[in-house]
Order: structure tokens, then C-alpha cells, then sequence
């Protein structure tokens, strides 16, 4: 069964100190630092590295390895997604996911002119999205000091035993890097980020079921490596 929490992430304008190992960022839209996990990743459509890390819990990050979807397969995905409406969107983020559950192996994240961004999920090269109706991911504006809004994530079982972890949000311009940590494991994973849109995916074993699959955290970073949201210590939605 899919487990899908939507939540409004709101992060206070005071940075936190910098987490141990954490690299300071380069611009959202150039290719990103190490972070702590070591594994480093291109924004939008390029390839994140793969990493396996064994986490205290039992369960282990097999691969946060992605690959780009076509932009020909990109077209038909949001045209399936967004229907009539597609031509006012334009792709940013349009990746494979590491590992292929029965309904998704692949999200497009598309913007339009409003600045409204939205996630169409997908599965196999026939351009197709069972994201109908679609998924907008900042339904509200940002309010002061907010630097992580509003994004939509899952977990799903996948071939091998495996479980899928995806989610997609976005960011303001004070944001220069976002990673993810897993569970109660301190190693943290580059997102991909572009054009104020950010992917994370991951694929996952030792988890007996989805409703036992770590939970994704996300971590903020500004230009300088200051850590400015923690959703570990910070989870309160807010408006």
C-alpha cells in the first residue's frame, strides 16, 4: 500500500549550525557539492551517484542512483498528466528513479509561468503519468522566513524486496543545497535541484513493508554550508 504524507515544510529564517561533514553548496542550478554521504549528483536531469550505507535501524540505502527521461517521453508525460493545460508547463526536474515499484519508476516535476510547480509520476517509456488529476506541490505561498514549502513523498514496494522512497518539493533562492536523511541513519543524500524544484529518491531493503520504511528528512542549506531547516528538529507545519 502507497504511503503518501503531504506536508507543508516551513523553515525559520535562523540557521543552524553547519552538521558535521556537510560541504557548502554551489548555486542551485550548477552541479552540487558532496554533502556528508560522499555521493555527489547533477541538478535536473542528470545522474545522481549511488551509495550504499547500512543505517542502525536494519534497513540500508541500496541506490540513489537516477537517470534522465527523454525529452521527447517528457512532453507526453505532462500532456497525459496535466491534459489541456500542458502547454503552460515546462519540465525541470525529469528523472528514472533507482529502483521500479508496480506503479512508478519515474517523476517529472514541471513550473509554469505562476511559478506553481507540479509532480507527475510515471512508469515504463510509453509517456504516460497516473498522476490524473496532478499533483501541485505549492498550492500557497511561501510565508516569511519559509525556505522549504510544501512537498508530496512515498514509499512503495519494489522488485527485489526492495521499498521506492520519492518526493519532490521546492525551495526559495536563499536555499543552496538540500539533502535527505533516512530514519534515525545521519548520512545525508544530495537532492537534485533545479530552477527552485527539488527531487529525492531512494531505493531501499531490510524494511518488511512500506509501513516500516524510514522516514525521509529533509536538510536546507544556504550558500555559505549554514544548515537553515532540519525537519528532524523542526517538523511543525506552519502557514
Amino acid at each position: 500500500m502507497r504511503i503518501r504524507p503531504i506536508m507543508l515544510i516551513a523553515a525559520t529564517a535562523t540557521a543552524i549550525a553547519t552538521t558535521a561533514g556537510v560541504a557548502g553548496a554551489a548555486p542551485a542550478a550548477q552541479m552540487h557539492g558532496t554533502g556528508s554521504s560522499g555521493a555527489s549528483v547533477v541538478s535536473g536531469t542528470g545522474v545522481s551517484a549511488n551509495r550504499v550505507t547500512a543505517a542502525p535501524a536494519g534497513f540500508t540505502v541500496i541506490s540513489t542512483r537516477t537517470s534522465p527521461i527523454g525529452a521527447g517521453t517528457v512532453a507526453k508525460i505532462l500532456a497525459s498528466c496535466l491534459g489541456p493545460d500542458a502547454s503552460d508547463f515546462h519540465a525541470v526536474i525529469a528523472v528514472r528513479a533507482p529502483v521500479a515499484t508496480k506503479d512508478t519508476d519515474g517523476v517529472v516535476i514541471a513550473v509554469n509561468s505562476a511559478r506553481q510547480y507540479v509532480q507527475c509520476e510515471t512508469k515504463g517509456h510509453k509517456g504516460t503519468s497516473m498522476s490524473v488529476p496532478p499533483t501541485f506541490i505549492n498550492d500557497r505561498l511561501w510565508g516569511t522566513g519559509h525556505q522549504i514549502a510544501f512537498f508530496d513523498s512515498f514509499s512503495e514496494p519494489a522488485r527485489g524486496q526492495q521499498t521506492l522512497s520519492l518526493g519532490a518539493g521546492h525551495y526559495t533562492p536563499d536555499v543552496a543545497k538540500i539533502t535527505i536523511s533516512y530514519g534515525d541513519n545521519p548520512t545525508q543524500y544530495p537532492a537534485l535541484m533545479a530552477d527552485g524544484a527539488f527531487v529525492h529518491t531512494a531505493a531501499i531493503t531490510g524494511t518488511e513493508d512500506t509501513s516500516t520504511s524510514p522516514t525521509p528528512y529533509v536538510h536546507a542549506y544556504n550558500a555559505a554550508g549554514q544548515e537553515i531547516y532540519n525537519q528532524q528538529t523542526e517538523p511543525t507545519a506552519q502557514q
